[in-house]
């Protein structure tokens, strides 16, 4: 693993203020749909013109995209879910797009059509995209691209009708990356945002691998693994490949999912404990993971 070199504290030149929303793509929305609710999460609006749901817990917003054109995009098999977006909340996203494209980041051409709101991104690993979303006041982005889902009384931007379940939050996203290529994402994500990677050996939850960065605001992390040792023959593209959710009690957090049907791995070496869980992988290609977290959720 990569070594990191010692840094000054990040400046969060962008206003990054944690996870907006993370987006899947998925080809089978309604079987991957019933999985987020388990994890406790509601679908609460559909996009006003494309196949696409929303679906909140607390703070966090998940949005299932399926959408033929995004599919195609996100190059998703059929039958599968990936990850495909992370929506960084930001203090300006258009300066902060102009500061990502100004320090080489690929911008993605804009797919806003008619009454749609066009988000600023860029290209991201593999086929992904990262974007960045700012607010104002109570104005949000699901107002002006979603409606609400009967008989929800309230607006899409009004607080999330589901409960967060044990103190779930947004604690990081697992990436994919070639071998080798540890040094080359880790200045791709310091350059452009900011982040910084952790001292080689420090690591939360139960997959203690590859190099963990901490964004600029210490809300979320990003998990940089390569392939493992004698690999040679396994497909291993850069991608987004897994989401992390922080629990202040992860045994509470892991009885409580389990309650609902969620089910984790039990043998060693990621048998769920008080660092964290990781749950079976699921129909699409798609699993969770638990780390005991510090972090408070987000307003």
């Amino acid at each position: 693993m990569h070594t990191p070199q010692a840094h000054p504290e990040p400046t969060n030149p962008l206003g990054i203020d944690g996870i907006e929303f993370i987006e899947y793509a998925s080809a089978e929305p309604l079987a991957f749909g019933a999985l987020l609710e388990q994890l406790g999460f509601v679908a609460t609006a559909r996009h006003r013109s494309r196949e696409v749901t929303l679906y909140r817990q607390g703070s966090m917003n998940v949005i299932v995209n399926a959408d033929a054109r995004a599919l195609q995009q996100s190059g998703t098999e059929p039958r599968s879910t990936i990850v495909s977006a992370i929506a960084l909340r930001v203090r300006d996203a258009d300066a902060a797009y102009r500061h990502a494209v100004d320090q080489g980041a690929w911008p993605i051409p804009t797919r806003a059509g008619v009454m749609e709101l066009n988000i600023p991104g860029v290209h991201g690993p593999g086929d992904s995209i990262l974007y960045f979303v700012d607010r104002f006041r109570d104005f949000s982005i699901y107002d002006v691209d979603f409606k609400p889902i009967a008989p929800a009384p309230a607006p899409a931007s009004a607080p999330a009708p589901a409960p967060t379940l044990a103190g779930l939050h947004f604690f990081g996203v697992v990436q994919a990356i070639g071998a080798g290529r540890a040094p080359e994402w880790i200045a791709f994500y310091q350059q452009l945002m900011d982040f910084r990677a952790l001292p080689e050996g420090r690591y939360f939850g139960v997959v203690p691998k590859g190099t963990l960065l901490e964004s600029p605001c210490h809300r979320f992390y990003l998990q940089l693994v390569e392939p493992p040792a004698g690999a040679a023959g396994l497909q291993w593209g850069e991608q987004l490949i897994r989401v992390a959710f922080g629990a202040p009690d992860v045994p509470a957090a892991v009885r409580a999912l389990q309650q609902r049907g969620i089910v984790f791995i039990d043998r060693e070496p990621v048998q769920a404990s008080e660092k964290g869980a990781l749950t079976q992988l699921y129909k699409g290609g798609v699993s969770f993971e638990l780390v005991h977290s510090h972090l408070e959720e987000q307003p």
